[in-house]
């Protein structure tokens, strides 16, 4: 069992040293929200940070019933200014401004999607008082937005209805896995010598003899890979970054069906996700932005005929991402 009450756990293999992404989906409705499922919403997870990947209407109140919680939640990424993406920042700053405080809070997106949500937020929800926190809009294009000591979120181009519309991929760095077999074997004892190692450092132990980190390291081995779409209508444009992906988090608002539409309005069929899923040679397809047309098993049952790792989600689902070896 995943944390937060998770259906799933992407990969199985243990991968020494690195940490995992989690992704908590707060809104899996495509366009509207129906009965079971709330607008575009979704919080990943590494350590003690927190990104926010849109914010659809009622987004705050899956939050509260997600127990997630606002604190942690400085840092909103935009896919796109359509409005089931980015409605509820209105209603997420207006809890800001009464009940909810933070110090910081840093909105990033491609050019058209910021100017929506100024206009938003400056002019209906603030209309010339002060935000109650350090309020920064950041706009992106492709390439990295955030670094970490161990791992980095960049943005990259997505095709789908306007400009600037973006996906994020949150990726661990390479490093080289801690083998603890081989450190006790040379009598390295637990502790800060080990930690020392593990940061590249040479140690010597207490009868003379020096140990260094090529002696306890192994090959190494890139980090864990996150890839999060939002809308899109097209998938040959995505093949370069999905390489290899731990998981990929793609809408599904059609079914094969209905391709036309989908073209037509710029989105994704479970058929088409599938078929980049198996081009890039991803490990795990979650599919969201679901439409309330279909049945879930129906979307689930097209993606599985071409891809069969893969998975529906809905809203409170929770997702453990890890390296695969």
């Amino acid at each position: 069992m995943c944390c937060l009450e998770a259906r799933y756990c992407v990969g199985t293999g243990i991968f020494k040293g690195l940490n995992v992404f989690e992704i908590l989906f707060l809104g899996t409705s495509a366009s509207a929200p129906s009965a079971r499922r709330g607008l575009s919403s979704q919080i990943v997870k590494h350590d003690e940070y927190r990104f926010m990947i849109d914010c659809g209407e009622g987004t705050q109140r899956q939050i509260l019933q997600s127990g997630i919680g606002f604190k942690q939640l400085t840092r909103i990424l935009l896919t796109h200014g359509h409005l089931d993406h980015i409605l509820g920042l209105g209603g997420l700053m207006s809890t800001f401004l009464r009940w909810e405080a933070i110090e910081e809070l840093e909105i990033f997106g491609g050019k058209n999607a910021l100017e929506r949500v100024r206009t938003l937020i400056n002019d209906v929800v603030l209309r010339g008082t002060t935000p109650p926190m350090s309020l920064h809009f950041r706009e992106i294009g492709p390439g990295v937005l955030f670094e970490g000591d161990d791992f980095t979120v960049s943005a990259f181009p997505v095709t789908h209805r306007g400009p600037d519309c973006l996906g994020y991929m949150f990726e661990e760095k390479a490093r080289r896995p801690f083998l603890p077999e081989k450190a006790t074997e040379l009598g390295v004892p637990f502790g800060p010598e080990r930690r020392q190692l593990v940061e590249g450092g040479s140690i010597t132990l207490a009868d003379g003899r020096t140990i260094s980190p090529e002696d306890v390291l192994g090959p190494m081995l890139r980090g864990t890979k996150l890839m999060v779409v939002g809308d899109t209508g097209r998938t040959d444009d995505l093949l370069q970054y999905a390489q290899g992906a731990d998981a990929l988090v793609i809408e599904s608002t059609y079914l094969d069906e209905e391709a036309g539409m989908a073209r037509q309005f710029s989105h994704m069929t479970a058929k088409g996700a599938a078929d980049l899923a198996v081009k890039a040679g991803v490990k795990q397809l979650i599919l969201t932005h679901i439409s309330r047309r279909y049945r879930e098993k129906d979307v689930l049952a097209e993606a599985q005929s071409i891809f069969q790792n893969v998975v529906v989600a809905r809203d409170f689902d929770s997702f453990t991402v890890r390296r695969n070896e």
